[in-house]
């Protein structure tokens, strides 16, 4: 079923455990995920950035979302990832997404605080989930780049200050994971997600956890994160996949056959950072 996401977040930070959230592409990706969430009894979060919209298109994406109801029978919500565009973000709460996450974490504080409120007035009486970010996490998502100079942490007072004032559902917060794979072992500050944690009494939200090690993973949810975001885990493990199936079976060209390879990987890795977070079971 289609749910908004506030529901099964506040339920995740009642009872300690994160949502497994994960970004996709097209229809052998959604369901994917969908099978993984199927296979660990789990609520799951489909993401879709706004350069997936492009490519794909939110009334597809809409469709896909609507039609998964009649085959999947765990709640999962339909989240636009990364948005700083405002008609972007109306458009897809009118269409049927059921949580938007607003970006303005380029932004000075105060403008960030408008941009955010903004949307929570035109979302609140919809039904729909908002998500925000607070400091800046290095790397690229979509076609957002922020340099690992210009990423900042995080500050724990400015964060109830902004969750006070926006009325946001969930906030991104940074401390020290970054978009797309690590290089090295990336250095996580959980004093910093404890504090914050501490202070605030919304969901968490976790992103750049794709190249996280798995332990990794299990501590912040165990301090405190309850909203885990996928998305390159994803990809690579697509590509992967297709290349592995052309190069066994460089003759079998039918999409039906090598789509279904990667879509068994998709389903896999999901399952995967499904019991990392400790959502199995829990739909």
């Amino acid at each position: 079923m289609l749910v908004s996401s506030k529901e099964m977040l506040q339920k995740a930070m009642k009872e300690g455990y994160a949502i497994a959230s994960f970004n996709v592409h097209n229809l052998e990706t959604f369901k994917g995920v969908m099978e993984g969430g199927i296979k660990e009894k789990a609520p799951v979060i489909i993401q879709t950035t706004p350069g997936t919209l492009r490519h794909v298109g939110i009334r597809y994406m809409v469709a896909m979302a609507r039609a998964a109801q009649h085959e999947y029978d765990i709640p999962f919500a339909l989240h636009l990832d990364h948005c700083t565009d405002i008609e972007t973000i109306k458009k897809c709460i009118d269409l049927g997404y059921t949580s938007v996450m607003v970006d303005g974490s380029k932004l000075p504080f105060e403008e960030n605080i408008a941009f955010t409120k903004e949307v929570v007035a035109y979302a609140r009486d919809r039904g729909v989930q908002v998500e925000a970010e607070l400091g800046k996490i290095g790397g690229q998502e979509d076609d957002l780049k922020v340099d690992e100079r210009e990423a900042t942490l995080t500050d724990p007072d400015k964060a109830v200050e902004f969750v006070d004032r926006t009325g946001v559902d969930s906030l991104a917060i940074a401390i020290g994971t970054a978009h797309g794979m690590y290089k090295g072992d990336p250095e996580i500050d959980y004093k910093r997600l404890q504090t914050i944690k501490g202070k605030l009494e919304v969901p968490i939200v976790l992103h750049g956890a794709s190249g996280l090690k798995d332990d990794v993973i299990e501590k912040t949810v165990q301090f405190g994160v309850n909203k885990v975001n996928i998305a390159t885990d994803l990809k690579n493990a697509f590509g992967a996949a297709l290349k592995t199936h052309f190069r066994e079976k460089p003759e079998e060209l039918d999409p039906r056959k090598y789509f279904k390879t990667a879509r068994k990987a998709i389903s896999e890795v999901t399952a995967h950072k499904i019991r990392l977070t400790g959502s199995n079971n829990k739909a």
